[in-house]
């Protein structure tokens, strides 16, 4: 691993640390040349919501598109396919579900440091209006899911229809024979790595991005924020804890008949790569490593299993996402009803599989749900300052859950040898 990636995640940390500061010492008087510092911190950090919502519709999109592609893409891994997609889906639908409970449990979003911030920044009204979107606002999306229009989605930026849309093309674009459809399946898996590539970019400015965005939050409430995001912070710590300790472990012992310790320990070197990196897809090369010679699993099921769980199966994400957006309708004091819930709990299972495995790209996901029920994405804002360690901890999650599909794929189609090795010293 590159000096450059480990040192990534101390910048941050460091940015964090001293937006606190400055924000603290500004406030949102302190001016200089008769700026005032205020503005400029809400300057910047608004150019890096909008960088990152640049890139939601082709990045979710076409990863969406490429993912599903692949799945019926060859009849020999119809099977396998098919079993891969149910586990991510009934993993990340439980990551979410867990995530829900969570939030309920501990109301993370009732906290008075973080109201009295939205008040100092005169946004009272922005909640009377999401309540007057919320009143009309379900109906109109579920009309959503299937636009009339998609040129007129993609220029709106309607998630849902785009999301649906891309699930629809992708699965289609997997039945069309391959001499016709090659094209098209290469055009999106470019754009698809283009858009990644797009995104490390934006990525580079992510220090500066949370500099900004926290010292904005800090200015106008001081250390009582980071306080207050204690509860946010555990929130989503329990949630990421339950799933992949009880329920993962759950899966690998009672479906697949396998050991979670002897799991645990084979997984061990991506585990800790994807936690020092923050990203699925820079641990990649070392998961297969591990699911392959450590776990067992043949490179025919590992070579189609990890690396579309990669940009599939993103159950921590799934896990964060909800927890994020509703942590923010919480704080703006937006009640949502039964069915709002519902499709929050759908909307974030579906963004957290046109997540790529890229750090912070979870902040991606939730300025998706969030647009989608018309919240501010600037609300993103007020946890930015613990995101980072737990973007480390999804992350993890993420590949954990990636490399348990694997295993259990395998076991399902007959693998005589899934871990069964018992020296693991080469770590």
């Amino acid at each position: 691993m590159s000096s450059k990636k480990n040192k990534s995640p101390w910048k941050v940390f460091a940015a964090i640390v001293l937006a606190f500061i400055v924000g603290n010492l500004t406030g949102t008087k302190a001016e200089i040349f008769g700026i005032s510092y205020y503005s400029i911190f809400d300057l910047l950090g608004t150019l890096f919501i909008h960088a990152l919502t640049l890139i939601v519709v082709p990045l979710v999109l076409s990863s969406i598109i490429s993912g599903i592609s692949r799945i019926g893409g060859d009849a020999s891994f119809k099977k396998i396919g098919l079993k891969t997609l149910a586990f991510y889906i009934i993993t990340s639908l439980s990551a979410v579900l867990i995530g829900l409970l969570c939030v309920h449990i501990f109301q993370p979003g009732h906290s008075e440091a973080l109201k009295q911030s939205l008040e100092s920044q005169n946004l009272p009204s922005i909640g009377a209006q999401l309540e007057a979107h919320e009143a009309m606002g379900i109906s109109q999306l579920l009309l959503s899911i299937i636009p009339s229009n998609i040129l007129d989605a993609l220029a709106r930026g309607n998630m849902l229809g785009l999301i649906f849309f891309g699930l629809l093309f992708g699965y289609a674009l997997s039945k069309v024979p391959s001499s016709t459809s090659q094209t098209l399946q290469q055009f999106f898996q470019g754009l698809f790595q283009t858009m990644i590539q797009i995104t490390h970019i934006i990525m580079k400015c992510l220090p500066l991005g949370v500099f900004c965005l926290v010292a904005k939050v800090a200015a106008t409430t001081g250390y009582k924020s980071l306080a207050s995001l204690g509860v946010f912070f555990i929130t989503v710590l329990i949630g990421l804890l339950l799933f992949s300790l009880v329920v993962l472990p759950l899966f690998l012992k009672y479906i697949g008949k396998l050991n979670p310790i002897t799991h645990f320990k084979a997984m061990a070197p991506a585990l800790i790569t994807a936690f020092s990196t923050s990203s699925s897809s820079a641990t990649l090369p070392i998961t297969i490593e591990c699911v392959e010679k450590r776990a067992g699993v043949s490179n025919r099921i590992c070579s189609l299993v990890v690396p579309l769980g990669n940009s599939l199966n993103m159950a921590g994400s799934a896990l964060y996402e909800c927890v994020g957006a509703l942590f923010i309708a919480q704080v703006y004091g937006i009640e949502l009803t039964f069915s709002a819930q519902v499709i929050f709990v759908l909307l974030a299972l579906v963004t957290s599989m046109g997540v790529a495995g890229i750090p912070a790209a979870s902040l991606v996901a939730i300025v998706v749900i969030l647009k989608a029920f018309g919240l501010p994405p600037e609300g993103i804002a007020l946890f930015m300052a613990v995101d980072r360690i737990l973007d480390m901890c999804r992350t993890t999650v993420n590949v954990l859950s990636d490399t348990c599909c694997a295993v259990l794929v395998a076991k399902s189609e007959g693998e005589p040898h899934i871990l069964t090795k018992k020296d693991f010293s080469d770590l």
